[in-house]
């Protein structure tokens, strides 16, 4: 048994203390922190928050030499107990690591508890020390006692913990314990509201994978930190980790299908899938996680990607957005990829290889360069599952249950998502996979969505869409964030972190300023200024394709009606 203790150490100065206990220790004990966290493709370098540490065999100090940047090795003697103490700063507000103050903590298992090397298949023990008065725990890892047991590191590194005085609701889903807990709500919170409408997601997707069984789990927990501003996520075996604007948490007083909160039951969406796809069914490559190092995949198009597809897909079908909410939700996400040049230079299953060194760190190019797997991966996804529905022999939904059931919800590999697309859909899908997902053509979206009865049309172009840049205003100052490769734009010569000043004579600070002008039909003046040096240029005529809108046919026949029907209600 592999014991780890938890304390609050000092809540001010961000620091909780961890003790780590080990029987039976080998004589050069290797100790070593992950320096990524599984779901989230960038190293991290954790171990830059660990000091302090000092280890011991009863009364006698054992040296902890310093192997690389993320281990070391305690030079044992005997069979006696190691026991090894260090501290951890913890004041990263992101789901991803760890968060200490006076009000909560939290911390993902990756961030605070050293790997012994050579017993990471021993059951490991957690317990709490010293925190402060009135503080409570949440966390999915099973309960032994006063503490709480994990069967390997695994496991133990797979269920965050939530410290603090928060809310906490549950419910149950399919017969399956789950609690809700909230920390940082506003006052007026409408906890039922936020249970009743989790409970209808958790239940629409158990029965999509499993009909009226059981899920792979016996309890789960959402754990959501309520912030002024944030967004994200990060799916575990048995729970969840969120991060969501206070004001977007369901509230008296709210409007029915408010924006923000509809975003946060994405979120929720999101995250509960992947407790099937990534965290059961998985790249072959991630089968034993090595927490060393990058672990590449080029499959991300297909966890990320798809389960960004079934996110809002499934509270459609939960009847928490109507049809209307649910086509416009997907008209953003075409337009987003549209709106991206990188499309046309990267795939989608090198997009998912390159996640470790483009995706978590974008730059004023990125747009250009890359595209994102979320977003083309979920449309890949839209492509497949309208193909199959068209030709009538099945679904996408049916592909995911058999890949479930041919891999015993475990590691898959491409071939195996090929060959589920056979079994559905009575044809070799080698085309389109080869087009679709590693190459860089534009999806035939169009014409699947019509298909289904679903009418495509065009709105007048935004101005991010005229100008081929992404922008921003502060301060009174309205600056590029981005150059759309081949718009108008760059072909003023205009550069990310441009300063936008006048146009056509008239003052700029702000994009309502640029958006009202609406004069892109013709070559106008622009006065900008780069590195404190005014620029006198000229912005060319721009001409831009519109945003995509889609809405329900009218004129569609029956049968295109009912594979419609099917398809946002479905089966």
């Amino acid at each position: 048994m592999i014991r780890y203790r938890l304390d609050v150490a000092d809540a001010p100065a961000h620091q909780f203390r961890v003790t780590l206990t080990i029987a039976e220790p080998a004589a050069e004990q290797v100790l070593s922190l992950p320096v990524w966290i599984p779901g989230s493709y960038l190293v991290r370098e954790f171990a830059r928050h660990l000091s302090g540490l000092e280890a011991r065999q009863g009364s006698r100090a054992v040296p902890l030499v310093q192997r690389d940047k993320a281990s070391w090795v305690a030079g044992c003697r005997g069979r006696g107990a190691l026991v090894v103490s260090y501290l951890v700063h913890a004041f990263d507000t992101s789901v991803r690591a760890a968060y200490l103050d006076t009000q909560r903590g939290f911390f993902n298992g990756t961030s605070v508890f050293l790997r012994v090397h050579g017993r990471e298949q021993d059951p490991q023990q957690l317990s709490f020390g010293k925190l402060p008065r009135g503080w409570q725990i949440a966390t999915a890892l099973p309960t032994a006692g006063k503490a709480w047991q994990a069967a390997d590191y695994d496991e133990l590194v797979d269920h965050p913990v939530e410290l603090g005085r928060f809310w906490r609701g549950s419910f149950k889903a399919a017969g399956v314990p789950h609690d809700f807990v909230v920390a940082g709500a506003l006052p007026g919170f409408d906890g039922e509201r936020l249970l009743a409408d989790c409970k209808r997601i958790c239940e629409t997707q158990i029965a999509f994978w499993h009909g009226r069984k059981k899920p792979p789990f016996g309890r789960y927990v959402f754990l959501l930190n309520a912030t002024e501003d944030g967004y994200g996520g990060l799916e575990h075996r048995a729970s969840t980790a969120l991060i969501a604007s206070r004001r977007d948490l369901p509230h008296a007083g709210m409007k029915p299908g408010a924006d923000g909160y509809v975003t946060l039951l994405g979120l929720i969406s999101h995250e509960y899938f992947h407790t099937w796809n990534v965290k059961r069914l998985k790249p072959r490559e991630f089968a034993r996680y090595d927490y060393t190092q990058e672990n590449y995949s080029s499959l991300l198009w297909f966890f990320e990607g798809f389960t960004s597809y079934y996110d809002d897909l499934l509270l459609r079908r939960a009847g928490l957005i109507d049809e209307a909410r649910y086509l416009m939700l997907l008209a953003k996400t075409i337009n987003n990829v549209l709106g991206t040049p990188g499309r046309a230079v990267q795939s989608v299953a090198q997009a998912s290889f390159d996640a470790w060194v483009k995706y978590y760190r974008p730059d004023e190019n990125t747009v250009n360069a890359t595209v994102s797997y979320y977003t083309k991966g979920s449309l890949v996804a839209l492509a497949l599952d309208l193909t199959l529905r068209a030709e009538g022999r099945g679904s996408l939904d049916d592909v995911m249950r058999a890949l479930w059931q041919r891999s015993g919800g475990g590691p898959i590999a491409e071939a195996d998502i090929a060959a589920a697309l056979e079994e559905v859909g009575g044809r070799p899908y080698r085309k389109e996979i080869a087009a679709w997902v590693h190459g860089t053509g534009e999806l035939p979206l169009k014409a699947a969505l019509a298909a289904l009865g679903v009418a495509w049309s065009e709105d007048a172009p935004t101005l991010a869409q005229r100008l081929g840049a992404r922008l921003g205003d502060a301060g009174g100052q309205l600056k590029l964030q981005a150059v759309l490769r081949g718009g108008a734009a760059e072909r003023a010569g205009l550069a990310p972190g441009d300063e936008l000043i006048a146009l056509d004579g008239w003052r700029l600070r702000r994009i309502d300023d640029l958006a009202a002008l609406r004069a892109f039909e013709r070559p106008l003046p622009l006065l900008a200024a780069r590195d404190q040096r005014l620029l006198e240029l000229t912005l060319p005529a721009a001409k831009a394709p519109g945003a995509v809108a889609l809405g329900l046919d009218a004129r569609a026949d029956d049968a295109s009606r009912a594979r419609r029907q099917r398809w946002l209600a479905d089966d």
